[in-house]
């Protein structure tokens, strides 16, 4: 089992880069999506991504509940035990995002330090190789409001939790890979 996070701005090429090392690794795919559509725009930005996609990828849409995906492809990795896979989770800033943000409608009794311990928890049991991508978001100003404050906080947060548990984090910057640790 192997984590690689890899992290970036927008646009940066961190979603295209993760799904190369996908593609690369050879093995079965399977893809968490984490965005909801709010927008016309937005469902513009999910079909590009749909559309580079390989067809023969299995497809998780999960925007709350993220450990309770990754517990569910566990459990049927354990009864398969002879196959070996990468699980590719796009992306974590827009799960964190959905999670705390009062616009985004989160279901009655999702609490964000309770999805957070159950996601980091589950990392390092996982029967696979994970690649997750999130947005490096504390490289600007600190952002007024209030909300937007305790996003940038939280996501920098997640990110360090993350690249303590990952063997490998990379960061994209102008599509080029930074290797940071591994």
């Amino acid at each position: 089992m192997a984590i690689h996070l890899i992290l970036g701005g927008a646009r940066s090429g961190k979603s295209a880069y993760a799904e190369k090392l996908a593609i690369a690794s050879g093995l079965p795919v399977t893809y968490i999506a984490t965005a909801q559509v709010y927008d016309d725009e937005f469902k513009a930005r999910v079909e590009h991504h749909q559309a580079r996609r390989p067809k023969d990828w299995h497809l998780i849409e999960v925007s709350h509940h993220l450990s309770d995906a990754l517990n569910t492809i566990a459990q049927e990795a354990n009864q398969n035990t002879a196959s070996r896979q990468v699980i590719l989770v796009d992306c974590l800033t827009l799960w964190l995002a959905q999670c705390i943000c009062p616009e985004c409608a989160p279901p009655e009794g999702v609490d964000w330090a309770q999805q957070r311990a159950t996601f980091l928890q589950a990392l390092p049991r996982m029967q696979a190789d994970i690649i997750l991508v999130s947005n490096e978001v504390g490289m600007g100003i600190v952002p007024l409001g209030a909300i937007n404050r305790q996003f940038q906080d939280e996501q920098g947060r997640l990110n360090q939790a993350v690249a303590n548990i990952a063997g490998t984090v990379t960061f994209i910057a102008a599509g080029l890979p930074l290797k940071l640790k591994g």
